[in-house]
């Protein structure tokens, strides 16, 4: 069989299985284990994949990801997380556009940790739209924000999802991690910029309304109390990592047992909160781990049926710049992320893009992370961006798809700014993890 036609037995099985309604992890199961009858020898074939398969499972790399998750779900059911929005909405005061600003900051922390773009932006939709419509914000002001911080949840550490692909990818988990920290904080500026302009542009798009007066004694207790506190646990997962002190699976433990304690002291750890948060955290790893086992019998499918060395030699045969070459590559995520969610991309580009970027002579981290920042510009990419119809799903009665497409276009664009800085400048990715 000739390479494109292993390559379409295989996409095809994946494609029509998840078409029928069957689980993203089952679908690839079950089109491995067909591949591997076909491929590899029948049912000697399928034992020895299943084998391989099992191996890819006890990585100490896989670790941070419940870890990660288990932080993130304590976090949101003990109530830390609503103490931290309130608290950055009581210090902002009058600025205006001072929810938009606590959307980003505060829906950046929560899903950084829940490492689920999807069931963030539901989340902040559901909270925070409601809210900021009442109060007379525009919805580009409310809705905007919200679909952006999933740039920002993706690429900045603790990131469940960067862990995935690192593992999927086999590159350096801690490296993929700590290169995030820079392009995030550009980011994260780029939004807070767009936000003040949009105000500048527009002062009745957030009109101001009156708070209750704080003296600065009080502002710096309530800092202190109820923002640095869980702010300063991802913080030292950042510094622990750079230094050099924790390995990633070292930094996810500290970080749970952080946020453990932090619910303690704040007398809001219930058993309901620990239960709701052990279980949250097991079903997403369930799933994660069975993705793994699914991509790692893919990728070896792929390599022994030549699909993968077929695809990489046809690719090169055009004779593309290396630069085209990954607008190519990011164009077909751009496209994939309109239909599927980011997982699944993941699952059916990581084994065939990244020996691509290898032969092509990319840095794997640098790369890995613009795969991760095109991921989620795809989420929001009118007309079929998954996220767009998310927040359809959360948003108040009214709200118009023609809104929702305009209020994340000065967020996709600002996403597409730095991943143009990144292509420019490799440096901004790679001068931390180099350190």
């Amino acid at each position: 069989m000739d390479w494109y036609e292993a390559l379409a037995l295989l996409l095809g099985s994946i494609i029509f299985l998840m078409a029928v309604g069957m689980p993203v992890a089952l679908a690839f199961l079950a089109a491995n284990i067909v591949g591997a009858w076909v491929f590899m020898g029948g049912e000697r074939g399928v034992t020895q994949l299943l084998n391989n398969g099992m191996g890819a499972l006890t990585k100490y790399a896989l670790m941070p990801i419940p870890l990660f998750l288990l932080m993130g779900e304590i976090f949101f059911h003990t109530g830390l997380g609503g103490r931290m929005f309130n608290a950055i909405d009581k210090l902002l005061g009058r600025l205006p556009g001072r929810l938009s600003y606590v959307t980003v900051l505060g829906g950046t922390a929560f899903s950084t940790l829940s490492g689920s773009s999807m069931g963030s932006t539901a989340l902040l939709g559901s909270l925070m739209v409601p809210e900021m419509k009442r109060r007379g914000y525009k919805s580009h002001m409310s809705i905007g924000p919200i679909l952006g911080t999933g740039g920002l949840a993706i690429i900045i550490p603790p990131s469940a999802l960067a862990v995935l692909l690192a593992t999927l990818a086999q590159i350096d988990v801690a490296a993929l991690l700590i290169a995030g920290v820079v392009p995030g904080l550009i980011l994260a500026a780029f939004y807070i910029g767009t936000i003040w302009l949009q105000t500048r542009l527009d002062p009745n798009a957030a009109p101001a309304y009156d708070v209750e007066p704080m003296s600065l004694a009080f502002r710096f207790k309530l800092l202190m109390t109820e923002v640095v506190p869980m702010v300063g646990v991802m913080v030292a997962i950042i510094v622990l990592m750079i230094q050099g002190f924790v390995t990633p699976s070292e930094a996810a433990a500290f970080g749970a047992l952080g946020v453990l304690v932090l619910a303690a002291l704040f007398r809001c750890l219930t058993w309901t909160a620990a239960k709701k948060s052990v279980i949250g955290a097991l079903k997403v790893t369930l799933m994660a781990y069975l993705i793994v086992f699914g991509s790692a019998t893919f990728s070896q499918l792929l390599a022994f049926s030549g699909a993968s060395r077929g695809l990489v030699n046809w690719a090169i045969a055009f004779e593309l710049a290396p630069l085209a070459m990954l607008l190519v590559m990011f164009a077909v995520l751009l496209l994939l992320g309109m239909f599927m969610e980011q997982i699944s991309i993941m699952l059916l580009t990581v084994p065939i893009f990244f020996p691509l970027a290898q032969s092509l002579g990319f840095d794997p981290i640098w790369f890995g992370l613009i795969m991760l920042l095109s991921l989620e510009i795809s989420f929001t990419t009118p007309p079929f961006g998954l996220l767009l119809f998310v927040m359809k799903g959360v948003a108040p009665m009214g709200t118009t798809m023609r809104e929702i497409y305009t209020s994340a276009f000065p967020f996709i664009l600002c996403s597409l700014l730095l991943v143009a800085l990144l292509i420019g400048f490799p440096e901004l990715a790679l001068w931390l993890p180099s350190m």
